[in-house]
């Protein structure tokens, strides 16, 4: 009896494979491409802007839930105290991360966001090792040092902090790091995240129409504009999570540069932002500090396995 030959296997691994890196493609550009998204609702404020991007991001989840049938993960989540107190932590920081990035892709910052973007696997890693415990290898650490350089170069050279591209950094490092420490599903932790701040921002949106100050209603392309923002913000986190099944770590944070590449693309050639020589240097020890980051961890995994 001739047994079946193994490589059948093969090709739903490549399909797999290839299927996770549409997904991947289609998240960390939606991802890259928000500036433009953005842009397009500048005469709002940052805080107008971001106070619907949470509205319509928990009233998209929660439909999502409801139509896979998960609602029961949310109330599962809700009746967690422990957890709920970590997700509403998450939440501010979240809200931060998104409001400054909405700022400052507004206030024509996109390259300096795009920086901030860059850098935030290098802080990941410092917050695992101080906080975590977790292996700092001797490439991460020169990684680390030559991310330090770079900015440090760059408040040398130009005398200003690149204050949004660290707090973006750090904000979201912060928020990467406690959504490792909480078990929760990402896109009921997502939804709860949302609803948690929602009241809020709300309240906030009310006094904007009661004041006259608000956008909302103000015509027909703002307002699906609004809207739009729950679903610009939700798609790319389901196709993310449908990348994430299909992919290995490893293959997926090479993808991840993708988001912060396009933005500063968009900065320098669609909005017309400098991109001097200063920060040629400051984004040339950010890139080599990541390849160095990158090639180390792989060679920590092969290793390991």
């Amino acid at each position: 009896m001739t047994l079946p030959k193994p490589a059948s296997a093969a090709p739903d691994d490549r399909s797999d494979g290839r299927t996770g890196a549409i997904y991947a493609l289609l998240a960390y550009s939606t991802w890259g491409l928000l500036p433009a998204y953005w842009k397009l609702l500048g005469a709002a404020s940052a805080v107008e802007v971001l106070s619907h991007r949470m509205i319509w991001s928990a009233v998209f989840l929660v439909g999502i839930l409801l139509v896979q049938r998960r609602l029961g993960d949310l109330q599962t989540l809700l009746r967690s105290p422990r957890k709920v107190l970590v997700l509403l932590l998450t939440a501010s920081l979240l809200t931060f991360n998104w409001g400054l990035y909405i700022y400052g892709v507004n206030s024509d910052r996109v390259v300096e966001a795009s920086l901030g973007y860059y850098i935030n696997p290098l802080v990941t890693v410092l917050l695992g090792f101080i906080f975590l415990k977790e292996r700092l290898y001797r490439g991460q650490q020169v990684a680390v040092a030559l991310a330090v350089v770079g900015v440090g170069y760059f408040i040398w050279q130009l005398g200003t902090v690149p204050w949004i591209a660290l707090a973006l950094a750090i904000s979201f490092a912060f928020y990467g790091l406690l959504r490792k420490v909480v078990a929760v599903a990402p896109l009921a932790g997502l939804a709860v995240e949302t609803l948690l701040i929602t009241p809020l921002v709300l309240l906030f949106v009310s006094w904007l129409a009661a004041s006259g100050q608000g956008h909302f209603g103000e015509s027909l392309p703002i307002t699906l504009l609004f809207i739009g923002a729950g679903v610009a913000t939700s798609m790319p986190l389901l196709w993310f999570n449908k990348a994430a099944k299909r992919l290995t770590l490893a293959t997926l944070g090479f993808f991840q540069y993708l988001a912060p590449s396009l933005s500063l693309l968009l900065g320098v050639f669609v909005y017309g932002e400098p991109f001097t020589p200063v920060h040629v240097v400051t984004f040339a020890c950010i890139w080599t500090a990541l390849l160095l980051y990158s090639v180390t961890a792989l060679r920590a995994r092969s290793v390991s396995v």
